[in-house]
């Protein structure tokens, strides 16, 4: 297996620290507002990543942390006029809801910064004695980012070129402007916790630092985690706990690529963000985890119409072809298996590996009028899209579910208006309903069974 690290920049023999078992750490949400579509990528790239772990036999540990104080929980719940803890409470709920629906397994833990209070302390209070961090006049306590001299390598950025930015808080307080903050000073009214430094909370860096050793160790296998998280969050996280620690913190880094909408980056102020929740008031979750499969998880993706169009297309030809096909366990040969196995091997390359999946598509339909072969053939399919979380349910439950608007009931009761009309030899009325019907995504197939329908793509 072949993973591509960020910190090296190109792909490496994985050879984990204990061989056979996998400790990997993801950065997860803060949770002050729903799960975006943003979140949605990152949340099923890393869900792949884990199924073929497992798949090929690693032991895994997977951790995957949630923030829940922060700046954003702060001013949120102060206009929602509630406790964090409400707030928190009930958006963790729904991002488990959100998942849930994607189809995202639930990490093996799932560790909060506000549980790891006393162990960021312990984190900092090493930094400050190995002399890597200060407090400053306005009580907080900051990180020595030159004192770190490999700070910088994640992302191939040399400290005396940077410039105090977007990405660089510019404080009066610091020795230096690229000093990032470690535990922010209390503010009247604000959550905070006792520490040597007065009251206060962590900053956000240090949260995850202080979480992944405590679950994984000094030093594990993977990092990973959105695009945006590689500068300057990521880079802090190496020069914190190898700081505190004297070790390696992470030997792979990995990143899931950006996600687009109608090829713009998504923001509220364009008008164009979603959440996961309302997307999935509009579309299938498979035809939304398809979207975010069909594409090697760190190239960006583009969400649009068309895109989501081309995603049900292509689970269309996987639920058609297992339509009326009875799945059994069979000898379909290795071909298949090995071809996916080096695909998904080769850095997680889900787009070859679905590449091989449509081949199994062809050949169940070259082969319908052979009931155990095509059996054999369909079983081998399933268990290849199970691997990426897809057809997990039945053909009929996946090309009959009815488009927005109608329901099963509906539907049925104008197949039998149609078909009282055919029987009265009304075909323009016949007709008319077909077309309506088909105006609305629901296509009528019939047969000498009767008139079926499915739900085609929009």
């Amino acid at each position: 297996m072949q993973i591509y690290n960020t910190l090296t920049r190109q792909k490496e023999v994985f050879a984990p620290i204990d061989a056979g078992n996998v400790r990997m750490y993801v950065c997860g949400m803060t949770v002050y507002d729903y799960c975006h579509l943003g979140h949605a990528r990152m949340l099923v790239a890393f869900d792949v990543i884990t199924r073929w772990l497992r798949a090929s036999g690693y032991g895994l540990t997977y951790v995957r942390n949630i923030t829940d104080v922060d700046d954003k929980i702060l001013v949120r719940a102060r206009d929602n006029n509630e406790p964090i803890n409400a707030l928190t409470e009930r958006m963790i709920d729904a991002m488990h809801e959100d998942e849930r629906r994607l189809g995202v397994l639930p990490p093996d833990r799932e560790p909060r910064a506000t549980a790891h209070i006393d162990d960021i302390i312990v984190m900092i209070e090493t930094l400050i004695g190995r002399g890597y961090a200060y407090q400053a006049d306005n009580g907080d306590v900051f990180y020595r980012v030159r004192h770190f001299e490999r700070y910088g390598a994640l992302n191939n950025r040399n400290p005396d070129d940077m410039r105090s930015g977007a990405r660089v808080d510019i404080d009066q307080a610091k020795e230096d402007p690229l000093d990032f903050v470690l535990w922010k000073s209390a503010t009247p009214g604000e959550a905070s916790w006792p520490s040597p430094w007065g009251e206060g909370r962590p900053g956000w860096h240090i949260e995850c630092s202080a979480m992944s050793t405590c679950c994984l160790g000094n030093t594990f296998d993977i990092h990973g985690g959105g695009p945006d998280l590689a500068f300057p969050h990521h880079e802090n996280e190496i020069a914190q706990s190898e700081a505190a620690t004297g070790q390696k913190y992470v030997n792979t880094w990995m990143h899931a690529g950006a996600l687009r909408v109608d090829n713009e980056k998504m923001s509220k102020s364009l008008g164009n963000f979603f959440t996961v929740r309302d997307v999935l008031k509009e579309h299938d979750p498979e035809v939304v985890r398809y979207l975010l499969v069909a594409s090697h998880y760190r190239s960006a993706i583009n969400y649009a119409p068309d895109t989501l169009k081309d995603a049900r297309r292509s689970l269309e030809r996987f639920y058609n072809a297992l339509d009326g096909v009875e799945a059994v366990e069979g000898g379909v040969g290795d071909d298949y298996a090995t071809r996916f196995t080096r695909a998904m091997d080769d850095d997680f390359n889900t787009p070859e590996a679905l590449a091989v999946m449509f081949e199994l598509v062809r050949d169940i339909n070259r082969h319908r009028d052979d009931a155990v072969r095509a059996g054999a053939l369909a079983h081998e399919l399933i268990r290849l899209g199970n691997l990426l979380g897809l057809l997990e349910r039945s053909p009929s439950d996946f090309l009959q579910g009815a488009q927005p608007g109608l329901d099963d009931e509906e539907i049925m009761r104008q197949i039998e208006a149609r078909n009282a009309a055919r029987l009265n030899r009304d075909f323009a009325e016949a007709d008319r309903i077909r077309d309506a019907l088909a105006e609305q995504g629901i296509i009528l197939k019939d047969s000498r069974e009767g008139t079926t329908w499915v739900s085609e793509s929009r």
